[in-house]
């Protein structure tokens, strides 16, 4: 937290400040920084100064209706996987598991025993290590 001195009527006020860092569309970045280039003030002020606005606007800040869930053409699909699933019974569901398990092994089955490297001192020492894991 940061604390700011302000030069005010009745002399200097601190004021306790937090950086956030908030992701924008470009496009809404870009018209934040010319305002504030034609009003010579920063970008935190002007972004401050809209929220102070929106926030103070009683009707302004809302409980989503409706859910966000499956507002994109992705959340759709799985949205409408989720409720075909949901209309299954539990075993249904488990036997459309190990389908989808064994269509996955057979498109990427597994790859042979992992490999190692092992380092020896001595030819000798490699060669005992070669008898005893031969067989």
């Amino acid at each position: 937290m940061y604390r700011v001195l302000i030069l005010g009527n009745t002399g200097y006020v601190t004021m306790p400040f937090a950086r956030i860092a908030i992701t924008l569309p470009k496009d809404l970045l870009a018209a934040t920084d010319r305002r504030a280039k034609e009003l010579d003030r920063s970008r935190s002020r002007v972004i401050a100064e809209a929220l102070r606005a929106y926030v103070a606007r009683p009707t302004a800040v809302r409980e989503a209706s409706a859910s966000t869930y499956g507002a994109d053409e992705f959340g759709a699909a799985a949205r409408s996987q989720l409720q075909r699933d949901l209309h299954k019974t539990p075993a249904e569901r488990l036997r459309h598991s190990e389908e989808v398990t064994r269509l996955a092994r057979s498109l990427h089955p597994k790859r042979s025993s992992r490999q190692q490297i092992i380092g020896f001192d001595s030819y000798d020492e490699f060669y005992e290590w070669k008898k005893s894991n031969r067989g």
